[in-house]
C-alpha cells in the first residue's frame, strides 16, 4: 500500500471478509484475532483482484517495510531527513543496514539507492508538473546537494533534463507501486 485510499481500499476488504483491523499503515495490518482459513482466502482473492498482495514471510515483510519507509520519507515528509538512508532504514527497521540491502539485492534483483533514486525522481516529476518551485527549490527540499547534481541524476534516470521533461508537462509519469 502506498497511499491514503490504499489504506481505505484494504481497510474495507478487512471487514468485507468478517476481520477487525485494528491499525492499517502502508504495507501493514493489524486485526483484532487471527483470521480463519476461510477469511484468508477471501481476504487474499479480494486483495489480488484490487492488485495488492498478502506478504507473510519475515523478509518479504522486511522488504515492504523498505520501501513503505522509502516512499514515507520521499513522498509524504513534511521535510527530508538530515539522516542518510542507511542511518534512517537502520534506525526504523533495527537491523544492520548490510543486511538489509543484502537482502533487498537478492530479493528486488536491485539495490535500495536505485529504489530510492527512483522514488526522488519520480518525486521531482511531480514537482515539476505542479510547478510551484523551481529546481533549485526542488533540490533543496529534497536534499540534493545541488541543481547540477539533481538534473545529472534526472537524466540518468530519465534519459531528459528535468527542463525538457518540464516542456512534455508529465506524460511520462509513473505510478509509485510501478517504479
Amino acid at each position: 500500500m502506498v497511499c491514503s485510499r490504499c489504506k481505505i481500499m484494504v481497510k474495507t476488504e478487512l471487514e468485507k471478509a468478517g476481520l477487525q483491523p485494528v491499525s492499517v499503515d502502508l504495507g501493514e495490518v493489524e486485526i483484532k484475532e487471527a483470521p480463519t482459513p476461510a477469511q484468508l482466502k477471501q481476504l487474499e482473492t479480494s486483495l489480488n483482484t484490487l492488485g495488492f498482495e498478502l506478504i507473510d514471510d519475515q523478509k518479504s515483510r522486511i522488504i515492504e517495510q523498505i520501501k513503505t519507509l522509502i516512499i514515507e520519507h520521499v513522498h509524504y515528509a513534511e521535510t527530508q531527513s538530515p539522516l542518510k538512508l542507511s542511518a534512517l532504514l537502520t534506525s526504523k527497521l533495527n537491523y544492520d543496514y548490510g543486511y538489509l540491502s543484502n537482502l533487498f539485492s537478492a530479493v528486488e534483483g536491485s539495490t535500495i539507492e536505485k529504489y530510492y533514486i527512483a522514488q526522488r525522481i519520480e518525486k521531482v516529476k511531480e514537482l515539476l508538473v505542479y510547478n510551484e518551485l523551481s529546481l533549485s527549490e526542488i533540490a533543496f527540499q529534497l536534499n540534493y546537494s545541488s541543481v547540477a547534481y539533481l538534473s545529472s541524476q534526472f537524466k540518468q534516470v530519465t534519459g531528459m533534463t528535468p527542463s525538457a521533461f518540464k516542456a512534455l508537462q508529465g506524460s511520462k509519469r509513473t505510478n509509485l507501486e510501478d517504479i
